[in-house]
């Protein structure tokens, strides 16, 4: 328009600057408060490892053949269950030397662990490899029902002296 004369359309605009800064008061209002309520939710269900027992029942011994190395409880426990003519012993199938799982190999009667090749007679001994140790030994006993009971939390150790007391051999003859 000529002669400077400004006029304003009758549209006004929405978004002032103050209409944005208190809606973005209002979102970050909003966001601790989300935050908040987040944090008390969370609290009330804790961060926990549900873990199995460290104990459990390996059936009759009626069920085990004189001699023979059980596997049946490697992938569930990691525990080798071995009868003798006298009794029982357990074996963590635990390497030590770096902790992998050792294979038994029936053939050539010892127990081989897949990643660097240690060995240990049928006893848990070690005799060959890079294993500073022989395998542990787990508590083993009699339950009040008759089945077998080991726990995996006592733990015996041959170059301590401990398979020869009481719990990291059971006695049993049929």
């Amino acid at each position: 328009m000529p002669g400077g004369d400004r006029t304003q359309d009758s549209g006004e605009h929405i978004w002032s600057r103050r209409n944005l800064l208190s809606l973005g008061a209002s979102f970050s209002i909003l966001g601790m408060f989300g935050a908040v309520t987040l944090a008390i939710v969370r609290m009330l269900f804790p961060r926990v490892l549900f873990e199995p027992a460290t104990a459990f029942k390996a059936g009759l011994p009626k069920d085990y053949i004189p001699g023979a190395v059980d596997d049946r409880w490697i992938k569930s426990q990691r525990v080798w269950v071995i009868r003798t003519d006298t009794g029982f012993y357990a074996l963590i199938a635990i390497c030590t030397h770096l902790g992998c799982t050792p294979r038994w190999l029936g053939p050539e009667n010892k127990f081989k662990c897949p990643c660097h090749g240690s060995g240990y007679t049928k006893d848990g001994v070690n005799f060959e490899g890079p294993t500073p140790r022989p395998l542990e030994r787990a508590a083993i006993k009699l339950a009040d029902d008759g089945q077998i009971l080991v726990d995996k939390a006592m733990r015996y150790r041959y170059e301590l002296g401990q398979w020869d007391t009481p719990g990291a051999f059971l006695k049993f003859s049929s």
